[in-house]
C-alpha cells in the first residue's frame, strides 16, 4: 500500500516573522511547504535562515497585487491550505504609504479569494487579520462580536480584507477564516518594529553604548504575545469542521512604557535614564488602548497563550544577547 502524499500548504508572505514560524510548524507536522515572495531571486529570507529551514521550503515568486501571478501560483502548487500573511505590515509606515498598504492587503486578499473561487474552491484559506481593526477598545475587551473601528490605513486595509473573506465564505461557500491577531513579537521582528527597536537599543546601551533611545507615545496600551505560539492558532483555525473568525491574544494588556521598563530591567538598567520622547515619532493618530478577549479561541480551538508581555520582553532580550 503506497504512502499518502503529504498535505501541501502555500504561505503567501513566507519571508516575514509569522511566515517563518508557520513554515517551521507545518514542516514539523509533515506538510510539504511552499512559500511566496514578490521576487525570490533577490529577496532575503532571514527568518527561514535563522530557523534553519530555508532549504526545506519550496520558494516561488508571486505578486499579490497581480491576479494572474496569484492564479499561476495556485495552479502550480495545488495546495490544500493557503495562508495569507503577505502585505505591508507596519502601522506606522501605512500613514506614509496608504495606497500601497491597501493594495497589498485589501486587493491582495481579494485576488487570493477570487483565484481560489475559480480554480480551487476546496482550498482552506487563512486570512491574517489584526487586532488593529478594532481601534480603541477603551476599557472593554474586543471579541469576535465587537464592531470594527479602524484608525490607520493599515487597519482600514485589514478590515477590508476581513470583510472580503467573510463575504466569500457566506456568498460562495469558501472555507475562509480570519485570525484577528493582536500584537505578537519574537526575535525575528525587523528593526522597524518598536519592540525590536527597544530591545536592540537596550542591549547596546547595556554593552556600553552612550546613545539614548528615542520613542514616540509610550502611554499606548497593547496586548503583546509570543509569535511562535500564534502561528499554532492559525493552523488550528483551518482544522475546524466549519470556518470562522477568531481573536488571538493573551488577554493581558500593558502600556508601551511597561514594555520599555521590562526590557531595560532585563539588562539591569533604569529605562528613564536612557530614553527620551521625540515628538517627531508620534503618528498622525494612534488609538490609546487595545484589550482583547480570546475566550473563543480557547473554547473552540483549544488554544491559549502561554507567554504574556513580561515573558516576551525577557525572551527577546535573551535572544538579542545570545
Amino acid at each position: 500500500m503506497s504512502k499518502a502524499a503529504p498535505r501541501r500548504a502555500l504561505i503567501c508572505g513566507v519571508s516575514g516573522q509569522d511566515g517563518a514560524y508557520l513554515a517551521q510548524l507545518l514542516l514539523e507536522k509533515g506538510y510539504e511547504v511552499f512559500g511566496t515572495s514578490r521576487d525570490v531571486t533577490t529577496r532575503l529570507f532571514p527568518g527561514l535562515d535563522a530557523l534553519g529551514i530555508r532549504d526545506r521550503v519550496r520558494l516561488l515568486s508571486m505578486s499579490i497585487v497581480d491576479f494572474r501571478s496569484v492564479l499561476h501560483a495556485l495552479q502550480k502548487v495545488q495546495p490544500a491550505e493557503v495562508y495569507n500573511l503577505t502585505g505591508q505590515s507596519s502601522v506606522g509606515l501605512s500613514f506614509e504609504q496608504p495606497v500601497e498598504t491597501f493594495d497589498s492587503i485589501g486587493v491582495g486578499t481579494l485576488n487570493l479569494l477570487e483565484a481560489i473561487r475559480f480554480h480551487q474552491p476546496q482550498v482552506r484559506f487563512y486570512n491574517a487579520g489584526s487586532g488593529e481593526c478594532f481601534g480603541d477598545t477603551g476599557a472593554g475587551a474586543a471579541d469576535e462580536s465587537t464592531r470594527l473601528a479602524p484608525s490607520s490605513p493599515y487597519a482600514v486595509a485589514k478590515s477590508a480584507a476581513y470583510w472580503a473573506a467573510a463575504t466569500y465564505r457566506q456568498a460562495y461557500g469558501l472555507y475562509a477564516a480570519t485570525g484577528l491577531l493582536f500584537n505578537h513579537e519574537s526575535p525575528l521582528r525587523p528593526q522597524r518594529f518598536v519592540t525590536q527597536k527597544i530591545v536592540s537599543a537596550a542591549v547596546r546601551i547595556a554593552g556600553g553604548s552612550k546613545e539614548r533611545l528615542a520613542l514616540g507615545n509610550t502611554s499606548i496600551v497593547r496586548d503583546w504575545g509570543w509569535a511562535p505560539e500564534y502561528v499554532d492558532a492559525m493552523w488550528r483555525m483551518l482544522q475546524q469542521d466549519q470556518p470562522g473568525d477568531f481573536v488571538v491574544a493573551t488577554g493581558k494588556s500593558f502600556s508601551l512604557e511597561d514594555f520599555v521598563a521590562a526590557v531595560f530591567r532585563e539588562v539591569g538598567l533604569d529605562w528613564k535614564t536612557h530614553v527620551h520622547i521625540d515628538p517627531q515619532l508620534l503618528r498622525p493618530y494612534d488609538h490609546t488602548a487595545a484589550h482583547a478577549n480570546p475566550a473563543r479561541a480557547q473554547q473552540q480551538l483549544g488554544w491559549k497563550a502561554r507567554h504574556a508581555m513580561p515573558d516576551v520582553a525577557r525572551l527577546m532580550v535573551q535572544a538579542a544577547r545570545a
